[in-house]
């Protein structure tokens, strides 16, 4: 049984409102002007903004010399690829169901921490694994011939989820003494370097005068996403299971596609009836209690949360 607080639930539905309300509002942001200087410009934007944050509470800043390498481990498959690959592929992918490719990365998470890092998984477990695997193949039935136009974007896509997935399970085995937020901090921070780099490289850094709605969707991406979401899910990862947290995610998706159906005129299907269906039964299959199972416990390879982890928690939502 996952014990769930009441914090903690909060903050995981703020979160899944932000981030599936940020696909569709990004793709109308991108739709002219450049996806990485996007994503560059957000960054500016949440930065200052978490570095508040922390000078407000009295985190410090500092991160022992020996931990900026498991920091920049961190940082290549949780924000690097990530957000890299995103930004390069969404351009070329019709509709918010882009959000679908990129939220397998719960299914992605659960095999490699099966496979890679020992976590044991009960029936239960796979087939909420499964049933979110066919809620996500239901959910982009009808963009298989979109994407087959561009199969490469689809690729680096589901590349991009796959790397989050295996830096998602590395977060939550870390053993980096430095705050959570202290950690999210310079995360973006190098993030923001690097996407700069790419997007001289790529785009020519093709910085122009912005719309008033790119504008918008740049600061809802900057306080939203990297100076909110992203900051919560990187605590939820070290301080909840798993497979738990990372398959509430698969609701994200799910929200993309409503608020494009309404935002964007997008029609509903009845596979994305069943899709909802599918998905909200497997996280009920692995968040629901068992009276025959005691309470789910930490695996022992895992670091335990500290008192500043746990306040780290409270904080954040």
């Amino acid at each position: 049984m996952v014990q769930w607080q009441q914090r903690q639930i909060l903050t995981l539905v703020l979160m899944t409102a932000v981030w599936g309300c940020n696909w569709p509002l990004m793709k109308w942001g991108i739709a002219d002007y450049p996806g990485m200087m996007f994503r560059c410009m957000s960054i500016g934007i949440g930065l200052p903004v978490l570095g508040v944050v922390l000078w407000r509470w009295r985190i410090p800043f500092k991160v022992a010399r020996a931990e900026w390498g498991e920091l920049l481990h961190l940082s290549i498959p949780n924000m690097f690829i990530w957000y890299g690959f995103m930004m390069l592929a969404l351009p070329h992918l019709n509709s918010g169901r882009a959000a679908i490719l990129g939220y397998t990365m719960p299914i992605f998470s659960a095999v490699f921490g099966y496979l890679w890092f020992g976590a044991q998984m009960g029936p239960r477990a796979w087939l909420g694994v499964a049933a979110a695997a066919l809620g996500a193949v239901l959910l982009v039935w009808h963009e298989l011939v979109a994407i087959s136009g561009h199969p490469g974007a689809a690729l680096l896509l589901l590349s991009g989820a796959s790397a989050w997935a295996y830096g998602t399970q590395r977060m939550r085995r870390t053993t980096m003494q430095a705050h959570t937020l202290t950690i999210a901090f310079w995360m973006t921070a190098m993030t923001g370097v690097v996407l700069t780099l790419v997007s001289w490289v790529v785009e020519g850094f093709a910085w122009h005068p912005m719309n008033p709605h790119v504008m918008v969707a740049i600061v809802y991406n900057g306080l939203g996403v990297f100076a909110f979401a992203q900051v919560a899910w990187l605590v939820m990862a070290r301080s909840l299971p798993p497979l738990a947290s990372t398959l509430s995610l698969m609701m994200i998706p799910v929200l993309g596609v409503l608020v494009g159906a309404l935002a964007l005129g997008e029609v509903l299907h009845w596979q994305d009836l069943a899709a909802v269906c599918l998905i909200v039964g497997a996280i009920a299959s692995v968040l629901w209690p068992s009276p025959a199972q005691p309470p789910e416990t930490e695996p022992s390879a895992e670091p335990v949360p500290t008192p500043e982890q746990d306040a780290s928690t409270g904080r954040s939502a």
